[in-house]
């Protein structure tokens, strides 16, 4: 897919302020700036074959500067770069030197990232060649410790030096990533295999000479089930990933420990806190369902974990998948809401003081189906442009964050300029109740972390905000009412 170059607001103002004025449409005296928040979170951006296509790179790096990426998030999938990936045959290699791999164009994209100072998560995950499984039949049911080791070696002396952190699997509770996912008592099995592929994981990097590698446990999809009645649903479901996190640190549902099991020695828990169409606020009622809006239940779990000696006390969450669905996905909401909700879902994320990093998936929507199922379930629309590459509100958004909230008689406001070096400013611009036109309502000094906080009793029906680079780029973000 060819990449849109970037997009000012109409060479100037008049862009943003036309998806300023169309947002304002559905919308239906200044107080002192708060002092800068000491919170931060890096944002690891994943923009999948974009920047992994050599004929898209450059343009997409260039794209993701534009907007203020400064990490990113990468897939290594053991299958791809596996010698006879298909056969049930193991051939004959050394699985620890990375010469006997073809590792494509991961090194040049890992290199980029370098020569621009971007932090990496490089996610090491199925599927797995047919040989590595114990059926030896396809690509995900029960991977081979051993082999797993040997190979997160080799990737551990390619890459060692490029990766900031590492992650063990994607979405280990679902079964498009690892089978089985139950038992056939009806009891979750995928904990225990991915216990093992973690723990075989960590001491392959170990051995690439790593002496202490930075690695996160889960990398949970937000949904699934606790237990099934195996007889009657079968044994095909996903895993909730509370039951999940218990089940990978041999915890039982009361958080006791298991005498044989030692602690699991992650540096931090990944997850996927997506939610549906109801937004941020929404709560599933599986409390071992974990999104955006009930992140407090993963605090929880990681406390009681860490109270039974299964992780380490105050491990760091990390946010390493998320995005707000847009339609005509089952999940998705107007696209004028997107940028509005993604904002509120990285304040809730940069509020909660455990968490260590969030994200942003994906640049680009997924292609939609000529003919589709309505209410079907059509991949990923939570990207800043459409499959066309066209962009949503929140393409213009993104780099400039904003959340606006009552609070008592007045207005609570919070942002970020993404693509600032250093302390910087940023005009708040206001639709005021009464009607009449945009005005300044004031302009904030953000912390050196680029956040800042405003709070103000000035009424308003909308709000949006505006900031001109050192290189006289004017970046102008969607009109965001109040929450």
């Amino acid at each position: 897919m060819r990449p849109t170059g970037w997009h000012l607001p109409g060479s100037g103002r008049r862009r943003g302020l036309i998806v300023a004025a169309a947002v304002a449409i559905a919308c239906g005296a200044v107080g002192t700036p708060a002092a800068s928040a000491s919170n931060w979170q890096p944002v690891f951006f994943e923009p999948n074959s974009l920047l992994t296509e050599p004929s898209t790179r450059a343009a997409t790096v260039a794209q993701l500067q534009r907007l203020g990426a400064h990490a990113l998030r990468i897939l290594l999938t053991w299958k791809n770069v596996a010698p006879r990936p298909n056969s049930p045959t193991r051939p004959h290699f050394d699985a620890t030197d990375p010469a006997d791999y073809e590792w494509g164009t991961l090194p040049s994209v890992l290199e980029e990232a370098k020569r621009l100072h971007w932090s990496v998560l490089l996610t090491v995950t199925s599927p797995v060649p047919k040989w590595a499984t114990s059926t030896h039949r396809d690509n995900l049911t029960r991977p081979n410790d051993r082999e797993f080791a040997e190979f997160m070696t080799a990737a551990g002396r390619e890459f060692g030096s490029e990766v900031s952190v590492w992650a063990i699997w994607n979405e280990p509770n679902q079964v498009g990533w690892l089978l089985p996912q139950f038992n056939s008592n009806g009891t979750p099995a995928s904990p225990s295999i991915y216990r093992g592929l973690f723990f075989a994981g960590y001491s392959g990097l170990r051995s690439a000479g790593i002496a202490r590698p930075k690695v996160l446990m889960g990398e949970t999809a937000p949904f699934g089930n606790s237990e099934v009645d195996a007889r009657r649903e079968g044994t095909f479901h996903n895993v909730s990933p509370l039951a999940f996190l218990r089940g990978a640190l041999c915890l039982s549902s009361q958080y006791q420990k298991a005498r044989q099991c030692g602690e699991l020695p992650a540096s931090g828990y990944a997850h996927h806190a997506y939610t549906n169409a109801q937004g941020p606020s929404y709560i599933p009622p599986n409390p071992d369902e974990v999104t955006i809006g009930t992140l407090g239940r993963l605090v929880q779990a990681l406390n009681l974990a860490a109270r039974a000696h299964a992780v380490r006390s105050n491990l760091p969450i990390y946010l390493t998948e998320f995005g707000i669905n847009t339609r005509p996905n089952s999940l998705g909401v107007p696209p004028a809401t997107q940028a509005e909700q993604d904002a509120i879902a990285e304040h809730i994320a940069w509020e909660n003081p455990r968490v260590a990093a969030f994200s942003q998936y994906a640049l680009r929507d997924d292609p939609i189906p000529r003919h589709h199922a309505p209410g079907g379930w059509i991949g990923f629309q939570t990207g800043l442009e459409t499959a066309a590459g066209t962009p949503k509100p929140l393409f213009f958004a993104w780099p400039l964050p904003l959340v606006v909230r009552r609070e008592g008689h007045g207005y609570y406001l919070w942002g970020q300029v993404r693509p600032a070096h250093g302390v910087t400013h940023v005009q708040v611009m206001v639709l005021p109740k009464r009607g009449g036109h945009w005005r300044l309502l004031a302009t904030v000094q953000t912390g050196a972390l680029h956040y800042w906080v405003l709070r103000s009793s000035v009424p308003g029906v909308c709000w949006h905000v505006r900031w001109v680079s050192p290189s006289h780029r004017v970046y102008e973000g969607p009109a965001i009412p109040a929450s």
